[in-house]
């Protein structure tokens, strides 16, 4: 397999590892394991920061990759990338949002938003891993 070949390999297990990390992350801070859940949360952020610069290389190199499954998987495909792109363009600006409000000691502000931006942002991490499946492995 070619450099260029593995990255979309590489994106999803990007996309799968920050999905674990916020899993982590949230169960930590239902624990009031607070370093855990801040360690596990910047991993998933750079993470999915990872995922970024990646997923634009692959793109700028190879451009759009149509999908070419078969014909059963196909509407399946369709819905799960009609939600999953438009929320992929809210994470990195929710999920910044939240870490700064964080960063910054504002808990309550950062404690509100988060209960949008974690499940919006492992929503998108997991359709990610399937849509990579979807593409590549059917």
């Amino acid at each position: 397999m070619s450099a260029a070949a593995a990255l979309p390999t590489l994106d999803a297990g990007l996309n799968a590892a920050s999905a674990v990390l916020l899993l982590l992350g949230w169960r930590a801070i239902r624990h009031r394991r607070v370093r855990l859940h801040r360690a596990c949360m910047l991993a998933a952020f750079a993470a999915s920061i990872a995922f970024l610069v990646v997923y634009v290389v692959h793109h700028a190199r190879a451009g759009v990759t149509r999908f070419a499954g078969p014909d059963w998987a196909r509407p399946i495909y369709l819905v799960i990338l009609g939600t999953h792109t438009p929320l992929a363009a809210l994470v990195p600006v929710l999920a910044s949002i939240t870490l700064i409000l964080a960063l910054r000691g504002r808990f309550q502000r950062h404690a509100r938003l988060a209960r949008w931006t974690l499940p919006v942002w492992l929503y998108v991490s997991v359709t990610g891993v399937l849509v990579w499946v979807m593409l590549y492995q059917l």
